[in-house]
C-alpha cells in the first residue's frame, strides 16, 4: 500500500515539475495582482502598509482557488482516475497524497514568495516571517477544502469558477483567523489563539475533507 502511496506522489511531482508553467502562472497572478493594487487605492505607503496583509491573504486564497480545476480533472479526461479506484491503497489515503501534491505546486509556492509581496506592500520587517508562517499553516486548509469543490464538479466541464464559489464560504474562516494571526505576529502580539484556530482547521480537513472527495470522485465515475 505504501509503495502505491509513495509512487502516486513522485508521479504527482513529475507531472508538476513538468507543467511547471502552471504553478508559476499562479504565482505570478499573486504578485502581479499586489503590484496592480496601489492603481486603485493610491501608492501610499502608509495605506499600502495599514491593508496590505489583508490584501496579501486574499490574493493567496483566489490564487488557490484558480489551481482548482486542474486537481482532478485531468484524471478524470484520461482515465487515471479509474486506476487510483482499482489500486491497493485507499482512495481517501491517495485523495490525501494529491492534494499534498497539489499544495506542494501552489501553496507553499505561495508562501514562499509572499515576503516579496511584504516588501512590496510596504510592510513592517516582521512580516518577512509573519505572512509565509501563517501562510504554511492556513493554505493546506484552503487546498483540502477546494478539493472537495473540485471533486465535486470533476466532469461536469464547469471550470474552476464553479468550484470557487461552491467552496468559498468555508473558506473564509481560514482567512479570517490567518490575517489574524499575521496581524498580531507583526505587531508583536499574542497571535497563539489564532494559530490554534489554523491548527484545528487544518486537522479538522485532513481527517474529513479526502473522505468527501473519495465519495464525489466515486459519484463522478457512476
Amino acid at each position: 500500500m505504501l509503495k502505491a502511496v509513495f509512487a502516486l506522489l513522485a508521479r504527482d511531482l513529475r507531472l508538476a515539475r513538468r507543467r511547471a508553467g502552471e504553478s508559476l502562472l499562479v504565482v505570478a497572478f499573486f504578485v502581479l495582482a499586489l503590484t496592480l493594487f496601489p492603481l486603485g487605492v493610491g501608492a501610499s505607503p502608509d495605506i499600502l502598509a495599514r491593508i496590505g496583509t489583508g490584501v496579501i491573504w486574499v490574493l493567496a486564497l483566489l490564487a488557490v482557488l484558480l489551481g482548482l480545476e486542474r486537481l482532478f480533472q485531468p484524471d478524470l479526461e484520461d482515465g487515471s482516475l479509474e486506476q487510483l479506484l482499482l489500486s491497493v491503497a485507499p482512495l481517501e489515503l491517495l485523495v490525501a497524497v494529491r492534494c499534498l501534491a497539489h499544495w506542494l505546486g501552489t501553496g507553499l509556492l505561495l508562501a514562499l514568495s509572499s515576503p516579496l509581496l511584504a516588501i512590496l506592500a510596504h510592510l513592517p520587517s516582521e512580516a518577512l516571517w509573519a505572512l509565509p508562517l501563517s501562510l504554511l499553516l492556513g493554505t493546506p486548509t484552503l487546498t483540502l477544502v477546494g478539493a472537495i469543490g473540485a471533486a465535486l464538479l470533476a466532469g461536469s466541464g464547469r471550470g474552476a469558477m464553479l468550484a470557487a464559489l461552491l467552496v468559498l464560504p468555508l473558506e473564509i474562516p481560514v482567512l479570517i483567523f490567518g490575517l489574524a494571526a499575521a496581524e498580531a505576529l507583526i505587531a508583536g502580539t499574542d497571535a497563539r489563539a489564532a494559530l490554534l484556530f489554523l491548527g484545528a482547521f487544518f486537522l479538522g480537513a485532513l481527517a474529513l475533507a479526502p473522505f468527501a472527495v473519495a465519495a464525489a470522485l466515486r459519484l463522478a465515475l457512476e
